[in-house]
């Protein structure tokens, strides 16, 4: 068995940088937003999405495609937020064993008022620490990544 190639200082530096970055941002917009909205940063990625969308509502599917989560998490947000009244399934027209997700009035409000705090935040915690060159290497380093992550399967 070989021995594994272990992280030199440099991709330690950045590996543990961007994972810390990332949870660290992720808890701050997550308490920000539900001080100000009462909603959690994982109920604003499910209504910004199903806001854009045609008609405000996506088969479970294409919303998990889009949200980039397991099935799982996606199933057990839904259903909190349909108790809630923010979202409600509804038959699928074009196929009878599926559902739709689809936005309710309360929802549609609740991402109204969240969306302009939630630019503000992204601004706040991200945009203003960066230059604009620092901007770049961060969207060009993070579609590198993901394009060469296309291939891989997106499976739970």
């Amino acid at each position: 068995m070989s021995k594994p190639e272990y992280l030199n200082d440099r991709e330690r530096r950045a590996w543990y940088g961007f994972l810390t970055m990332q949870e660290d941002i992720r808890r701050h917009m997550n308490r920000q937003l539900l001080a100000t909205t009462g909603l959690s940063l994982a109920d604003y990625a499910v209504l910004s999405a199903l806001s854009e969308a045609p008609a405000g509502s996506l088969r479970i599917f294409e919303l998990r495609e889009r949200l980039r989560w397991e099935k799982t998490r996606l199933t057990h947000q839904v259903s909190r937020m349909v108790a809630r009244g923010l979202l409600e399934r509804q038959s699928c027209a074009e196929d009878t064993r599926g559902n739709n997700v689809v936005l309710t009035a309360a929802g549609r409000s609740a991402i109204e008022e969240a969306a302009p705090l939630h630019v503000r935040y992204v601004r706040q915690v991200f945009l203003d620490a960066l230059s604009p060159r620092q901007l770049d290497a961060i969207a060009t380093a993070s579609e590198a990544i993901l394009e060469a992550l296309q291939d891989e399967p997106f499976e739970d």
